[in-house]
């Protein structure tokens, strides 16, 4: 049985670029938010994974960027959208591994190149637009299943 969801829920989270004190809080906070409403474990887990990566990017690329959600009773929504450098090459930074973070970004253990990845793996339907000098908008949706 499908989880019961009876409304449709929204919200929405706002990054900091480089402010890595903060980093996990928004994906932590949904999380939360889905299992109160009464979503599946396993289906928590990919949002919560898929919304960390995108956190994640926004926090190492962008100087600022907003995460927002729906819940609804068919699926769950994500779209990040931010005010960042924006991809070159979509193509190239899809591929597991790729990576532009910087050395710095790297030291502290992020920036190995899966956060795209990750993002797609983690859900069912994954849409990237970027134009270089103004950011990135990645939607992703992951469908409530039965229970």
């Amino acid at each position: 049985m499908k989880a019961k969801i009876d409304r449709t829920y929204e919200g929405s989270f706002h990054i900091v670029g480089g402010d890595f004190s903060r980093a996990g809080e928004a994906s932590t906070e949904l999380k939360s938010i889905l299992l109160n409403v009464g979503i599946d474990e396993d289906t928590v887990r990919r949002v919560a994974i898929a919304t960390f990566e995108a956190e994640m990017n926004i926090m190492i690329y962008a100087t600022a960027g907003i995460l927002r959600y729906t819940i609804s009773p068919d699926e769950i929504r994500v779209v990040a959208e931010d005010m960042g450098p924006g991809i070159e090459d979509i193509e190239l930074a899809m591929q597991e591994g790729y990576s532009t973070a910087p050395d710095w970004v790297r030291e502290m253990g992020w920036g190995a190149g899966m956060g795209l990845p990750n993002m797609k793996k983690n859900s069912d339907v994954f849409r990237i637009e970027s134009v270089v000098g103004e950011g990135t908008t990645v939607e992703m949706t992951i469908r409530l299943k039965d229970c």
